[in-house]
């Protein structure tokens, strides 16, 4: 299997356009028309793990966090990111990166943290804002189905648990063809009828492009009459974060020592104890102050993230217990995740979690 096709592949259980806007997701470098020898899956793609895919003959490396974010004027091997890349690209060795595209995703980062804690009734804690559209298209009613089908096959009508979602009105339609057009049925310059169908259909905005393709090569019309409507509706199945329910309630000191456990941490930093029980709890993964407001919206009890600054800490207003668990160990199950997920989807080559340790932050105790 060739690189651009196992990304085509991947992409389709984990589409890179659900990342963030700032982020670098994707083929960060290698050539996509080089053949797959063997992956490794990685939290960072730091030098060792390159030496380590040499080693192993493997020519692709699939990991979290982007080894470039940011651009790049030189690869000179002046630091540890250019080092990494200017022996990845010396080696023939490609390197993806998942990032925020996991973190947004509905079986991602954050839903293995709440599956470790033991949550139930999860939902997402900062849905994904102005990501949907309607399409609305009318068809004559004997090609609707046709049409209705190429608008799944091209990803539309996906919502939550279900696909193949729509909805259909039927009418009567009139157009009048005007010289220099070339109908499918009537004259020119005489007004027809026909019995047509109103269909609608929701999608994500990344795959607009596709979807609308798709409707004009299925559509027996010379002019499609459709319109897009932007939704403001949230996507409640993707976005950062996650809050669910412990199913019993904990003190505080009790909570803090059962995260500890559940993450085998040595320390975990956190607010003042507000003398309350601890049942909902928030949760983000990485970097994750952002979820804090929200948190506090949904009324959890506590908040479990990592980069946590000094004034964060008093962001919970006493109401809800801020807990910093640190910035790897909140992703700590990531690779595990995606070695999972590769491996039953792609069987024509070796994949394997990489043995060395990423995590840059130590602790003395």
């Amino acid at each position: 299997m060739k690189i651009k096709e196992f990304i085509s592949a991947f992409e389709k259980i984990i589409p890179a356009q659900q990342a963030e806007d700032f982020d670098n997701v994707g083929l960060l470098c290698g050539n996509p028309d080089r053949e797959i020898s063997g992956l490794l899956i990685a939290h960072d793609a730091l030098e060792p793990v390159i030496d380590e895919a040499i080693d192993k003959g493997f020519n692709l490396v699939v990991c979290f966090h982007p080894i470039i974010f940011s651009g790049l004027k030189s690869i000179t091997g002046k630091n540890y990111v250019e080092n990494a890349v200017l022996k990845a690209l010396e080696n023939k060795i490609a390197i993806y990166a998942i990032h925020t595209a996991f973190d947004n995703d509905y079986f991602g980062v954050n839903y293995k943290i709440c599956e470790v804690l033991g949550l139930t009734n999860q939902q997402v804690l900062l849905p994904k804002q102005n990501q949907l559209k309607k399409l609305e298209v009318y068809v004559p009613a004997d090609s609707a189905e046709r049409l209705k089908d190429s608008l799944f096959a091209a990803g539309a009508g996906d919502i939550g648990f279900y696909d193949e979602c729509s909805f259909a009105i039927n009418g009567t339609g009139t157009f009048r063809p005007l010289k220099g057009s070339q109908p499918k049925v009537g004259s020119h310059d005489v007004r027809e009828k026909t019995d047509e169908v109103l269909l609608s259909v929701i999608f994500e905005d990344y795959k607009k492009h596709q979807i609308l393709f798709a409707m004009r090569q299925n559509h027996p019309y010379e002019e499609v009459a459709y319109q897009l409507i932007s939704l403001d509706n949230e996507n409640q199945y993707t976005g950062l974060g996650r809050f669910g329910d412990l199913e019993t309630e904990m003190d505080e000191g009790y909570f803090l020592q059962y995260v500890k456990d559940k993450f085998n941490l040595n320390v975990i930093r956190h607010s003042s104890f507000g003398r309350k029980k601890i049942r909902r709890v928030g949760v983000l993964g990485g970097s994750g102050a952002r979820g804090i407001r929200a948190a506090l919206s949904v009324k959890c009890d506590a908040y479990l993230t990592g980069d946590i600054k000094y004034h964060d800490f008093f962001a919970g207003e006493g109401k809800m217990l801020i807990c910093d668990i640190g910035h790897f160990e909140s992703e700590q199950f990531v690779t595990q995740q995606l070695f999972e997920i590769l491996s039953e989807k792609f069987t024509t080559f070796a994949i394997a979690k990489t043995t060395k340790k990423t995590n840059p932050v130590n602790y003395f105790i």
